[in-house]
């Protein structure tokens, strides 16, 4: 569904024997890639250390000390296997000179064919679009956290200090709107490096703060098995259990961009070598820092643990403003990270439908004031497309802010199929391994046994969001 995350125009040249394989483009005909291990793991832990990680400490207060962190090591350990598996298909044939998948969705056609295709694409998009729904709602949780903490401290405590979510809603919307006139992947590099700076930065002080909580009383909170039928009844209990997987799953979701990431990569050695060596990496801090993260959370917090751990904590107010600030500027990197797919996907199909269409491929140079950088090019039709998709998910944020229920249906939602039924199923065909092997039999049961959790995860959180619109009053929502 699409042929790249790089370059629109891979097809030009894939027919040209004299650019292939000189020192200016690749064996496909593209433009050399430049990506390395370290962009790669920049791309990943950008991806990954989102908003999913503020969600951690409530999760682990529904499970328990020890369901808790079992639940989400399990998820890390899952995550990067299927993601090593999937490495291996952006390539297909030889890993080395095979014919390179661009996307996703392009891997999966290439290797599974039928109507699989349809189906993955679909799901894919549809979560990276939710995904994208999720992020602002978050960035805007944050921002209003920012005011709302200044609010109490400035006024001793004495106004309630109530405001909209809206309106900072809006204001990320404007914000990635002009972001999103950037019209390739790897031309937005420097935004994942410092989006990956900021997570770091927030993980860290939200840590700092729980353990200075810890310290400050002297003892940990939380039980062995989670918050107590008697805080929530039986029913609640278990259902938020289930949402609880779902926060889990979401905060480890990137396979669905492994694919484009891989596709920044330069070669030799094997791209499928480097971004093998770059998920081990992304998914080994990333789970360090939920494990740190989480556990803290629901030491400092017990029970009543807050869906976004980051509004639990009110002084010192600037550092917590401060965390809330590196959210924010971390997730207007990852959703750009996240939406790029989308962008390119529906841009690539509309060039081929119309061709010949100025409005659609006639483009714009734009010079770039810094020394090194390439002229920014614009188009008309990129540039209405991403704005309204951009105000599309901006409205539905304002219509549905209900964070930790996104979360939990957004992880339901893309992790058995895209973390781990298709990298499963496209290994197996790669591969060639044999029906009823020993290998094929293992593959097959981890798929149907996530295939359960996600299935638990979704009823969780769906009966999360249809409790909440009992009393929602779309637009009138205030914290």
């Amino acid at each position: 569904m699409g042929e790249s995350l790089n370059n629109t125009n891979h097809h030009i040249f894939i027919d040209s024997p004299s650019r292939n394989g000189s020192e200016c483009f690749d064996d496909d005909g593209s433009p050399k890639r430049t990506g390395s291990f370290w962009t790669a793991s920049a791309h990943i832990i950008t991806a990954v250390i989102g908003s999913g990680v503020l969600s951690l400490a409530w999760a682990i207060a529904q499970l328990g000390w020890i369901a808790g962190p079992t639940v989400m090591l399990l998820f890390s350990i899952v995550t990067y296997y299927t993601s090593s598996l999937l490495t291996e298909c952006y390539r297909t044939g030889d890993p080395v000179s095979g014919k390179r998948n661009y996307t996703y969705t392009h891997a999966v056609r290439s290797i599974l064919g039928g109507y699989k295709v349809v189906i993955c694409g679909f799901i894919q998009y549809l979560n990276l679009f939710g995904v994208s729904i999720g992020y602002t709602i978050a960035a805007s949780m944050s921002m209003m956290a920012i005011r709302r903490s200044n609010c109490v401290h400035y006024s001793g405590g004495k106004k309630p200090c109530h405001m909209s979510n809206n309106p900072h809603m809006m204001v990320f919307g404007v914000a990635q709107i002009l972001l999103s006139q950037i019209p390739d992947f790897d031309q937005i590099w420097w935004l994942s490096i410092l989006a990956a700076l900021m997570s770091f930065t927030y993980s860290t002080i939200g840590l700092a703060l729980g353990i200075a909580k810890v310290a400050g009383m002297g003892t940990f909170r939380g039980n062995l098995t989670g918050i107590s039928v008697g805080t929530v009844s039986q029913a609640q209990k278990i259902l938020r259990s289930f949402r609880a997987l779902g926060d889990i799953a979401f905060a480890y979701s990137f396979s669905m961009i492994l694919i484009e990431i891989q596709d920044t990569l330069k070669s030799p050695p094997a791209e499928a070598k480097t971004m093998r060596k770059a998920t081990k990496l992304s998914t080994a801090v990333t789970t360090v820092f939920y494990m740190l993260c989480g556990c803290m959370g629901y030491a400092s917090f017990g029970d009543s643990a807050p869906e976004n751990l980051l509004t639990g904590f009110g002084n010192p107010f600037w550092l917590v403003d401060i965390a809330n600030a590196a959210i924010v500027i971390h997730l207007v990197g990852a959703y750009q990270v996240f939406c790029q797919p989308i962008f390119t996907f529906i841009e690539q199909w509309v060039t081929r439908r119309w061709p010949e269409s100025k409005i659609i491929t006639k483009e714009f140079k734009i010079p770039v004031p810094i020394r090194g950088y390439r002229p920014c090019k614009l188009n008309l039709f990129r540039s209405v497309w991403r704005t309204v998709f951009v105000m599309l998910t901006t409205l539905i944020s304002m219509l549905l802010p209900f964070f930790s229920e996104v979360v939990g249906i957004l992880g339901a939602l893309g992790f058995w199929p895209l973390t781990v039924y298709f990298p499963v199923e496209m290994y197996i065909e790669q591969k060639l391994i044999s029906k009823w092997s020993s290998r094929w039999i293992c593959l097959k049961t981890l798929s149907l046994a996530c295939l359960v959790i996600s299935i638990i995860a979704a009823a969780g959180s769906i009966a999360g969001v249809i409790h909440d619109l009992k009393v929602y009053k779309p637009f009138k929502t205030t914290y």
